[in-house]
């Protein structure tokens, strides 16, 4: 079963001891590309020479292996934007659970698709690095044996949208940008919004420069396309639309969702939805695809703003004129009753959200409450600081989770308070004690003058409530108790709160943090410790056999392989499987 081969490109093969389950063997080579989306040439992070990289396509239950060769100058990390990693939080990507890559080192990861489908995205966790790239799109597609609550497609797109840069990665990715942050700035208001990697269209010469390449989709007249849309910018929410087409809602980061038209849809830092578009129109002209700020005033939002181009095979011409108008920029409301009328489809055969089989989250007992309350930026300890309940996370040299197995102390605290305290903000590396299989709820509430994305690694939540003004026990009268989306990443509205309610049940250490990639990069994070009272090994994977060691557990480093060997990761992968059955 283990023959000593070596695969470089994706390649499949079924193995006994899973059930049959196939694997994924992939590689990707990690490197600074040169580019100009806005006309600045810039470094950017490329994976195996593409900007955005990748797809990573496969089917529920899968097994991936996947090594990463980092050629970058300074560590590298990826994490997985809504995969759950059952079981297996060592496989995350984010600093409490792995040591970066080093430069010049390979590293494989090795894990399942465990029981979900839907549209995902993969990006770099460390050292702003996601603000220059090295992110791509992650597609769960369902088993055959589990039919499509719609028609089959007959094109599949994904597309990139998000705010962006061009000051900084002249010579080391986001140092600019983290050092404007560093020094107590904002970043200000974004250069561009990107599409697929691209500038935009020069739908208006006085606003678009000339040379700018952009972005075509091409298509068939009276085609039904399932659209993927993944926000992987830094920071700004953004209004997607398509000119003089419906976009039809039919699944939000694995869920299924009430199938609705759709003319545009804000999507926030984060965040990715699927849409199937019918090609209906007669196509006298090229349509216009745009992505624009939203809140923002006119000058900001005219700069702010990609531009693509969905070309039908018979198109009589160019796309010209003004762009499809959006929502009024500063209507909030509009959002957030959008924001609502996403549901779920709980007559859809998929894989689901625990509690397994159960579609009545609205009787289930909570056992633990956590309101998260954040605030505009504040010094601490001379340092401008971002928090959540007071706290600013600071993460330690020694990962969370190899803390954890290795029983290394004073890395972190168990002691995260689940309401704002009355004491002065600090920094800490302070985590919460999740209860193993309890049902909690997590109420986040906005007090900053911008919207934040929130995302939960290892799970997906039920969104059951969001409003303005501030959260009471009395907000749970109305609380959806029936359909609520399950979703990985939910935005809270400046002056808004938001509620989830979430089953405990994934063992592991499993980080919450803003998508919000300045917010998060100075502290806006906290950990989930979800541990099994019960001692076995039924419900956490062993420490991988390749684990990067760092910090206080430097010294257990073993050398550097030359070159990953995919037949060793089948066998190691395979019984590191199979003794949990």
């Amino acid at each position: 079963m283990c023959s000593a081969m070596r695969f470089l490109i994706v390649f499949l093969m079924f193995d006994a001891a899973l059930g049959g389950d196939p694997y994924a063997y992939i590689d990707w080579d990690v490197s600074f590309i040169s580019a100009a989306p806005l006309g600045v040439k810039q470094q950017v992070i490329g994976i195996n020479g593409q900007f955005p990289g990748p797809t990573l396509n496969v089917t529920t239950n899968w097994n991936v292996v996947l090594n990463v060769k980092n050629n970058l100058d300074e560590p590298f990390l990826v994490t997985w934007n809504g995969l759950q990693q059952r079981k297996n939080s060592w496989q995350d990507g984010v600093l409490g659970t792995n040591c970066p890559i080093p430069s010049g080192w390979n590293w494989t990861y090795e894990f399942q698709v465990k029981d979900q489908i839907g549209s995902f995205f993969y990006f770099s966790s460390i050292n702003f690095q996601k603000a220059a790239g090295g992110f791509g799109g992650i597609i769960v597609n369902n088993r055959d044996v589990i039919p499509l609550p719609f028609g089959m497609p007959d094109g599949d797109v994904t597309i990139f949208i998000g705010d962006w840069y061009t000051r900084g990665y002249q010579a080391t990715v986001g140092q600019e940008l983290r050092k404007t942050l560093e020094d107590g700035t904002d970043l200000g208001a974004p250069d561009g919004v990107l599409i697929n990697g691209f500038g935009p269209y020069r739908y208006n010469e006085s606003i678009v420069p000339a040379g700018i390449a952009y972005e075509t989709i091409n298509v068939e007249p009276g085609k039904t396309y399932r659209i993927r849309v993944h926000h992987v910018g830094i920071s700004a929410s953004l209004n997607f639309r398509i000119q003089n087409h419906n976009m039809l809602l039919v699944e939000t980061e694995g869920s299924y969702t009430i199938q609705q038209n759709y003319t545009n849809m804000d999507i926030h830092a984060g965040q990715s939805y699927s849409f199937l578009v019918t090609m209906d129109q007669n196509a006298s002209s090229d349509y216009y695809i745009a992505a624009s700020a939203r809140f923002v005033n006119e000058s900001i939002r005219d700069v702010a703003t990609g531009v693509a181009i969905l070309h039908y095979s018979n198109s009589q011409g160019p796309a010209s004129g003004p762009l499809p108008d959006g929502p009024d920029e500063r209507d909030t409301y509009f959002s957030i009753n959008q924001a609502k009328s996403i549901r779920w489809n709980v007559s859809a055969s998929a894989a689901r959200p625990n509690p397994q089989g159960s579609f009545r989250y609205g009787d289930i007992t909570v056992t633990d409450v956590y309101v998260l309350l954040n605030t505009p930026a504040q010094l601490i300890n001379g340092q401008r600081r971002t928090t959540l309940n007071g706290i600013s996370y600071i993460a330690p040299t020694t990962p969370l989770k190899l803390a954890q197995q290795f029983n290394v102390p004073g890395v972190y605290k168990l002691d995260f308070p689940n309401r704002m305290m009355n004491r002065p903000a600090k920094v800490d590396t302070s985590v919460i004690n999740g209860t193993y299989k309890g049902f909690t709820e997590i109420i986040f509430q906005n007090n900053d003058t911008t919207v934040q994305s929130y995302h939960l690694d290892g799970y997906a939540f039920f969104v059951v409530g969001m409003d303005f003004g501030i959260w009471t026990e009395n907000s749970r009268g109305i609380y959806n108790k029936w359909d609520g989306v399950a979703r990985s990443t939910i935005q809270v509205f400046p002056g808004a709160w938001t509620a989830i309610l979430v089953y405990l049940d994934n063992v592991g250490i499993w980080n919450l943090r803003a998508e919000n990639l300045d917010s998060w990069y100075l502290g806006q994070e906290v950990y989930i410790s979800v541990v099994n009272p019960e001692v076995n090994n039924k419900t956490e994977l062993p420490l991988p056999d390749n684990a990067i060691f760092c910090g206080a557990l430097s010294s257990l480093q073993k050398e550097q392989s030359h070159k990953f060997s995919f037949s060793d990761a089948s066998c190691v992968l395979s019984s590191r499987i199979k003794s949990q059955k």
